[in-house]
């Protein structure tokens, strides 16, 4: 296997500065990227590679020789009660944390009765989280039906951590409802590092912000899960990506999860696990890394991982009292790959139609007239995401000119909006900037001031609004969209054109009614 070898470094240190000083940027039009191997340096568009340094070769020894590991890779070999592991192999590994919501937790419940019998129970019910998400607001009974099978699951299964919502005239009346799953998984303290966390959706791969290994499963595998606690699965390499340089005060996570997969593709990490690292990293806040790790498998990736430092651990407190460890890659791991960016010299992105790898610099696109604004989801609607764009609405004391929605991922976020102060705004919070931001302007209700606040809240129903706002008679929308997402279709009809952006690109967009570069109000 291709190796790269770091020299020893603390887990909350720098993985860059332990080297010598390399000045590379990292940004579109002029990438400059190391990918360092062992045997046969392998790269796209590459400016410089580093020699492949060699191992010491070790005396002879009598009993086994510990291999250094990567984090997943320990994490995966104290799972399996395994000593080693290595890429490739596969083990049978315990699972800590299941997760599964409305669109994927009857069926997975309905294979476990299938294949471990009526009268089966499952193998930890307080290990299991159930979060109704997707078909929450809608008018579909059928849809809603998902909910009360999952309900008369749960109480027969006696699954402690079932997230209920009967009430859906008022979410606000429904105290055990979160809304998103993987903004509520970390929201709760299901989210803990060294641990292996499954769900039912491909976005479960969040989590791993938080230093677990965390990745998504099918129904057939959650059935098994649900039963034996217990699932097979194959070690993947590690792509590790070193991110260094102070963060310009324009870009954000998303930034820089699309300059990754516009560098390696959405099909560079393809069952590889993809491991971040570097100053810019350990500069985030714990629901920045939650957009960097949530894209992961953009790029094919099995899962992301940060390792955990102070800030997970403040994050942490008073969410959980289960005990976890942390663990961290051996200063001698074995890396498929080594990517290194100068974020400093990163410029805002956005992902043109219709691949999140379609990469371009959003000053590029300044010609590219929109119809809407779409800020939410579990990429893009957490409190800091909201945060960001009350930031550019207030710098700018402009009003939008395009139809603006936002959607709250959780209950918890929908009361920050309301409550927090945001920062310079003279006492000011969220809504009340939105509600200005939105007042007067050429559209009618444009800001949708929390979707949540109408008649037809839809929290955690993103799929649902964004249906119904996009089909037809809406031929050929064009949106800029905080969402991980732009395939054909994904925002209702298959000729639409989804930008994806970070918030601040999202909200300087919203002002203009072009896609625009948010220098333009953050200098």
């Amino acid at each position: 296997m291709a190796s790269s070898i770091l020299s020893p470094t603390p887990p909350t240190s720098s993985f860059i500065n332990s080297k010598k000083e390399l000045g590379l940027s990292a940004f579109p039009s002029t990438s400059q990227i190391f990918i360092q191997k062992c045997k046969k340096p392998v790269s796209k568009r590459i400016v410089s590679v580093m020699a492949p340094q060699q191992t010491q070769r070790k005396p002879a020894t009598t009993g086994s020789v510990k291999t250094a590991m990567t984090m997943t890779e320990k994490i995966l070999a104290r799972a399996s009660e395994k000593p080693q592991l290595s890429p490739g192999e596969n083990v049978w590994v315990n699972v800590d944390v299941l997760m599964t919501h409305d669109v994927c937790g009857a069926a997975s419940f309905g294979i476990f009765k299938k294949e471990f019998g009526e009268s089966a129970k499952v193998w930890d019910s307080e290990k299991i989280v159930v979060i109704p998400d997707h078909y929450i607001f809608t008018s579909d009974e059928r849809a809603n039906r998902n909910v009360d099978t999952l309900r008369d699951l749960c109480m027969e299964q006696n699954i402690k951590y079932f997230y209920d919502i009967k009430d859906l005239s008022n979410f606000k009346a429904n105290p055990d409802y979160k809304g998103v799953c993987h903004v509520a998984l970390a929201q709760e303290g299901h989210c803990r590092p060294g641990e292996v966390l499954l769900g039912t959706d491909s976005h479960t791969c969040t989590a791993g912000a938080f230093g677990q290994f965390a990745t998504g499963i099918g129904n057939t595998d959650a059935g098994f899960v649900l039963g034996t606690g217990k699932l097979l699965l194959k070690v993947p390499p590690t792509l590790r990506f070193l991110m260094d340089g102070e963060m310009p005060h324009y870009l954000l996570a998303k930034d820089l999860i699309l300059q990754i997969i516009g560098e390696i593709s959405v099909a560079g990490a393809t069952y590889k696990s993809m491991e971040f690292v570097g100053t810019t990293v350990e500069s985030l806040t714990m629901e920045e890394r939650m957009t960097l790790c949530n894209m992961v498998i953009e790029a094919g990736g099995k899962n992301g991982v940060v390792p955990a430092d102070g800030t997970t651990f403040k994050y942490l407190e008073n969410k959980t009292s289960v005990p976890y460890e942390p663990v961290y890659s051996d200063a001698q791991a074995s890396f498929l790959s080594e990517y290194r960016f100068d974020i400093s010299k990163l410029e805002p992105l956005v992902a043109k139609p219709h691949s999140p790898g379609n990469r371009a610099l959003a000053r590029e696109c300044k010609d590219v007239k929109i119809d809407r604004v779409y800020i939410g989801s579990c990429t893009g609607g957490k409190t800091e995401d909201f945060l960001a764009v009350a930031k550019v609405f207030l710098a700018s004391g402009k009003k939008v000119k395009v139809p603006t929605f936002l959607v709250p991922a959780t209950q918890k976020v929908w009361m920050d909006v309301y409550t927090l102060i945001v920062p310079g705004s003279g006492g000011k919070t969220c809504s009340q900037i939105f509600e200005e931001a939105g007042k007067l302007s050429p559209c009618i209700n444009v800001i949708l001031t929390l979707i949540l606040n109408r008649s037809k809240q839809r929290i955690g129903g993103t799929i649902n609004m964004m249906h119904s706002n996009y089909r037809s008679p809406y031929l050929q929308l064009v949106c800029v969209s905080t969402t991980n997402r732009n395939f054909p279709g994904r925002m209702g009809h298959k000729e639409g054109q989804i930008y994806l952006a970070s918030p601040y690109t999202a909200a300087a967009s919203a002002l203009t009614g072009y896609v625009t570069d948010p220098r333009e109000f953050l200098q």
